[in-house]
């Protein structure tokens, strides 16, 4: 009994590990988001960190369009990165659980 909780034990260390190794990576995953018209362009990582933003030279002249514009587009990158991040990191969580009957419905 002890060995198997030992070794369950031991497959939860090895998974953490592996989950802070899959957010580390998720920091190099770069995910492009842009507007309906292109005219604002977002690039972040998987992480949900904001690597650039890249503006139309016109809506430097609407501050309210170009406000709707990068909630719009802003909102649309993290949802994007959020999905990408939460299939990494629970493909990580669910090779790492021990077969427990019904378990794996969690995960899917």
């Amino acid at each position: 009994m002890f060995g198997d909780f030992m070794g369950m034990m031991g497959k939860l260390k090895e998974t953490r590990a592996k989950v802070e190794a899959t957010k580390k990576r998720l920091d190099t995953v770069l995910l492009d988001e842009s507007s309906a018209d292109g005219d604002v362009e977002v690039t972040l990582t998987a992480n949900r960190e904001i690597r650039s933003i890249t503006l139309a030279d016109h809506l430097l002249e609407d501050k309210e369009q170009l406000e709707d514009l990068l909630v719009v587009t802003l909102n649309k990158a993290i949802t994007k990165a959020t999905g990408v991040q939460e299939a990494e990191l629970s493909a990580v969580a669910k090779e790492g659980m021990p077969n427990i009957p019904g378990m794996d419905s969690l995960f899917k």
